[in-house]
């Protein structure tokens, strides 16, 4: 069989880097064509940079690393450095890069690849604010059939919200973005608050990470251990939830969860519940599905899966 094709889209971000380590470290099924960039846990700058650390950190450094949107569709910029800190990726020592960013922009790079390849043979993985791919879509409405598959981080249901009471951020940062890529009918499968809760960095877990005794083994415990702190405060959990690698363990193992194909849609106008991801989770409108949304994880699976992954690296 051979590799799925995916553009992560991303903001680095620990947890973000933790799903491109996964997808680097996991050739057979994963050809990583490039990252493509965009503001969300940190601006830019930032996030195009520490994707490059990303890609040095695994010796890869011939992944494509472009930058996009430095802001979000319609709204101003909202970040995270309170949960990430300053450098989006606070924890482990890292040196600055090297490698260059690749030329052009990452909305250009994303219209370029799905319509280089045959329908449905690219996958779209945001990790991120989705102002990229919607960006993309409004600009060349032909690629949007052209999509694999959509699986993406983001949005919440039986969790609520984890930057407001009812929206999860990546989807708060833009919600205008987010809308259009739920309108958009191409494949999606959603990983929400509901799935990422549940996959928890243990103590355990996390020692098994610095078990592995490699540069990259050392490094994500030290980001775990770094973002966890915010979030063992905030729900008084065993550890943070990892999010973003969902993503890349869905694109390995889609067996690990579990969800229902749903209609999902996203609140743009009212302040109180802006960027809200209403999933009709008990199919109690007329709303087409849209997407699969999903609710349960293998978690004990999931770390066995990323443990022996970063262990290639």
């Amino acid at each position: 069989m051979q590799p799925r094709k995916i553009i992560i889209d991303t903001d680095p971000g620990q947890d973000d880097a933790v799903a491109i380590l996964l997808a680097l470290a996991s050739p057979e099924e994963i050809e990583v064509l490039g990252l493509t960039c965009v503001a969300g846990n940190v601006p830019l700058d930032l996030t195009q940079k520490n994707a490059r650390i990303i890609c040095e950190l695994a010796g890869k450094r011939d992944v494509k690393v472009f930058a996009g949107c430095d802001r979000p569709m319609g709204r101003a910029l909202v970040t995270a450095e309170h949960v990430h800190g300053k450098s989006g990726l606070d924890g482990p020592d890292l040196p600055d890069p090297t490698m260059p960013l690749a030329e052009g922009h990452a909305v250009d790079f994303i219209i370029e690849q799905l319509r280089e390849f045959a329908p449905g043979t690219v996958t779209l993985c945001p990790l991120g604010p989705l102002t990229n791919i919607a960006t993309a879509f409004e600009k060349a409405p032909d690629i949007a059939g052209r999509v694999a598959k959509i699986v993406l981080m983001g949005g919440g249901y039986f969790e609520g919200g984890n930057i407001t009471p009812t929206a999860e951020f990546n989807i708060y940062v833009d919600p205008q973005a987010a809308d259009i890529v739920f309108k958009s009918g191409a494949p999606i499968v959603v990983m929400p608050l509901d799935v990422t809760h549940k996959a928890l960095v243990t103590k355990e877990r996390n020692d098994a990470f610095r078990a592995l005794n490699t540069p990259v083994g050392i490094a994500v415990a030290q980001m775990t251990d770094f973002f966890e702190r915010f979030d063992k405060e905030k729900y008084g959990s065993a550890g943070a939830p990892l999010h973003d690698p969902c993503v890349t363990a869905y694109l390995i193992n889609p067996d690990l969860f579990t969800g229902r194909h749903i209609n999902v849609e996203i609140e743009t106008t009212s302040e109180l519940t802006m960027g809200m991801t209403v999933a009709d989770w008990w199919r109690v409108t007329d709303r087409p599905a849209n997407a699969t949304f999903m609710n349960t994880i293998d978690a004990d699976g999931f770390f066995a899966l990323l443990t022996e992954r970063l262990a290639r690296l």
